[in-house]
């Protein structure tokens, strides 16, 4: 799986445990619409670091994560960086909302 599939599929889990997930929905969804995008684009780089410095520890083979830890590595990570939050912003617009 690359990088950017991986991304991209991590915010829109994210989206969905938002939606969905008992416990995050409720505490999610009364906050004010800047800070759910806040705290998504900052959960979205956590895993975004994560999964570097994941890289450059020696690890990322081991989750069949190909992402080096170089300035190509960072660049990859970036790009998908930016798929993860066009993922995450396309499945919020399309997930139910609660009444």
């Amino acid at each position: 799986m690359s990088v950017e599939s991986l991304s991209a599929a991590t915010g829109i889990i994210l989206t969905l445990c938002a939606s969905y997930l008992p416990g995050f929905a409720s505490w999610f969804d009364p906050l004010a619409p800047n800070a759910k995008r806040l705290i998504m684009l900052g959960l979205l780089a956590l895993t975004s670091i994560g999964a570097y410095g994941m890289a450059c520890m020696g690890l990322g083979g081991e989750v069949s994560v190909n992402l080096t830890c170089d300035q190509q590595g960072a660049l990859t990570i970036g790009r998908a960086f930016i798929s993860a939050l066009i993922a995450n912003q396309a499945a919020y617009a399309i997930s139910p909302k609660p009444e």
